[in-house]
C-alpha cells in the first residue's frame, strides 16, 4: 500500500494561514488607524467650526456691549435733562410764590409789630421780631392763619418787655407756606405803608 506524506502540505497551508491572518490583522489595524485619522479629522473639524461660531458670537456680543453703553449713556443723559426740566419748572412755579409769601407776610403784620429776621427753609417759615405787647403777636398769628398763602403759625419763643429791657416783646415763631391754585389765587394788592410794617422796619 502506498503512503502519501501530508508534512509538506499542512505546513505550507498552515504559513499561508498565518500570511492570511497576518494579512487580515494588518488590514484591520490600517482600517482603525484610518477610522481614528477620519474620526479626529471630523472633530477638529468640529471643533474648528465651533471656535469659528463663538468667534463670531463673541465679535456680536462686544457690538452688543457696545450699544447697551450707548444705551445706558443716552438713559442717564435723558434722566439728566429730566432732571434739569423738572428743576427750571420748580423756579418757575415757584418765582411767583416768593412774591406771594412777602405779599402775605407785610400784609399780615399787624400795628406796633415789625421784624427783625425772615428765614425760610423749603415751605416752613421763620420769623423773628418786636412787638409792643403780647396781644400784637397773637394778632400776628391770627392774621396768618387767615391768610391764603401762609398758615399753621406756632410760636416758638417769646420773652416779654419787662425781660427784655428794651420795652419790647421780643418773640420767634414759624409759620408755612402753602400753593394757593390758579382759580382761588387772589390778586396781589398795592401796600398801604401806613398799614404795614417792612422787615427790620423801627
Amino acid at each position: 500500500m502506498a503512503r502519501i506524506n501530508l508534512l509538506p502540505w499542512r505546513e505550507k497551508e498552515r504559513r499561508r494561514r498565518q500570511r492570511d491572518f497576518f494579512i487580515a490583522t494588518g488590514a484591520a489595524l490600517a482600517a482603525v488607524l484610518l477610522l481614528a485619522v477620519g474620526v479626529r479629522l471630523q472633530i477638529e473639524s468640529m471643533i474648528s467650526a465651533q471656535e469659528a461660531r463663538n468667534a463670531m458670537l463673541e465679535q456680536e456680543i462686544r457690538k452688543l456691549d457696545l450699544r447697551i453703553k450707548k444705551i445706558e449713556k443716552l438713559e442717564q443723559t435723558k434722566a439728566d435733562l429730566i432732571s434739569r426740566m423738572n428743576v427750571i419748572q420748580q423756579l418757575q412755579e415757584s418765582r411767583p410764590e416768593i412774591v406771594h409769601l412777602f405779599d402775605e407776610l407785610v400784609s399780615s403784620i399787624p400795628e406796633g409789630v415789625f421784624l427783625t429776621s425772615v428765614d425760610q427753609t423749603g415751605s416752613k417759615v421763620e420769623v423773628e421780631g418786636r412787638a409792643q405787647s403780647n396781644a400784637r403777636v397773637s394778632a400776628f398769628m391770627r392774621n396768618i392763619n387767615a391768610s391764603a398763602w401762609i398758615t399753621d403759625p406756632q410760636l416758638l419763643v417769646i420773652e416779654n418787655k419787662d425781660q427784655t429791657g428794651t420795652g419790647l416783646s421780643h418773640f420767634r415763631l414759624s409759620f408755612k407756606q402753602q400753593r394757593v391754585s390758579a382759580d382761588a389765587e387772589p390778586e396781589i394788592g398795592l401796600i398801604s405803608p401806613p398799614e404795614r410794617r417792612l422787615v427790620g422796619e423801627a
